[in-house]
């Protein structure tokens, strides 16, 4: 999945220009801003459904997955203000809640019924403990920017079956507008 504006323009050129260079291009700029309408998918229209998974947090979408520093961004990251609610992105029961040495600071990892893993990071606080169901749309953590962060913002990863990380995108419902 591809996420576009309403002139169809891809979102996507970010990866062809790692792809080209080896360099990763600056995404921010071109990609679209997360708007409280956009923060939970209508069923009604089709997004969201094969996978079931909502967007995590409000705010702007500013690093995709893929290359970047010389290193691959195992997630997306998204922008907002400290304490801005963070929400499980499905059903499941917390797997780690707490503190992170290798660079996320304060992170939930969530295991759901598939055994995919959803990775949460930079929290400023953490609502939920290990061993905890959750339910989709509830809140676990605030946003901040704990750990190796610039700013505040969510690190939102995706591990089916509790692999390595892949592109969150194609597991989220489409931005609405």
């Amino acid at each position: 999945i591809r996420p576009s504006d309403s002139s169809g323009r891809s979102f996507d050129n970010g990866r062809e220009a790692i792809a080209n260079t080896g360099k990763a291009s600056p995404l921010a700029p071109e990609l679209p801003e997360l708007v409280a309408k956009a923060y939970l998918p209508d069923a009604s229209s089709g997004y969201g459904v094969s996978t079931g998974m909502i967007w995590p947090a409000e705010g702007t979408l500013t690093s995709g997955y893929g290359w970047r520093w010389g290193r691959v961004h195992q997630g997306i990251d998204i922008a907002a203000s400290t304490g801005t609610p963070i929400l499980a992105a499905a059903s499941g029961t917390v797997a780690y809640a707490g503190w992170n040495d290798g660079g996320y600071g304060n992170m939930v990892d969530i295991r759901h019924d598939d055994g995919t893993i959803t990775r949460y990071a930079h929290l400023s606080a953490i609502y939920v403990k290990s061993g905890q169901p959750v339910n989709q749309a509830q809140v676990i953590a605030a946003m901040g920017s704990t750990g190796f962060s610039t700013g505040p913002h969510l690190h939102f990863e995706i591990r089916p079956l509790g692999g390595r990380a892949v592109d969150p995108m194609s597991f989220l419902a489409s931005v609405k507008r």
